[in-house]
């Protein structure tokens, strides 16, 4: 049997559930830290299509692609608003992607995503657009 048709079908992909004030196609299975030298881990499924906009995380993180395929575009802040910086990372099935605290980026989901998320310390969110 393939990695694939064994991901599709683990139990560790149920019970996601949507999280009010995100974006659009988006449904989580997540666990906190319990001590502030802890991690959280997400299970992220994203809809094919579906898109995250320019935003930064308080701590580093790592993503790595279960299913699917995706693009980061990284940001830098000017005076003028939000400029490209360079060309978007673009993470297969099978990639891990790395992002520093307080890196501004995106992401668009190419195809539906399943994604292993894990952020350093406690997740959040600072939109930058």
């Amino acid at each position: 049997m393939s990695s694939k048709a064994t991901a599709v079908h683990s139990a560790v992909w149920d019970n996601h559930i949507s999280v009010p004030n995100t974006p659009a196609g988006f449904t989580v299975r997540t666990t906190c830290p319990t001590n502030p030298n802890g991690v959280e881990v997400m299970l992220e499924q994203w809809e094919a299509g579906s898109a995250e906009p320019p935003h930064s995380h308080p701590g580093d993180d790592m993503t790595v692609v279960i299913e699917g395929k995706m693009a980061v575009q990284f940001f830098t802040k000017t005076d003028k608003g939000l400029v490209e910086d360079g060309a978007p990372l673009i993470l297969n099935q099978g990639d891990t992607g790395y992002i520093n605290a307080g890196r501004i980026h995106d992401a668009k989901y190419l195809e539906a995503c399943k994604l292993v998320y894990v952020h350093d310390k406690a997740f959040g969110f600072v939109a930058e657009g």
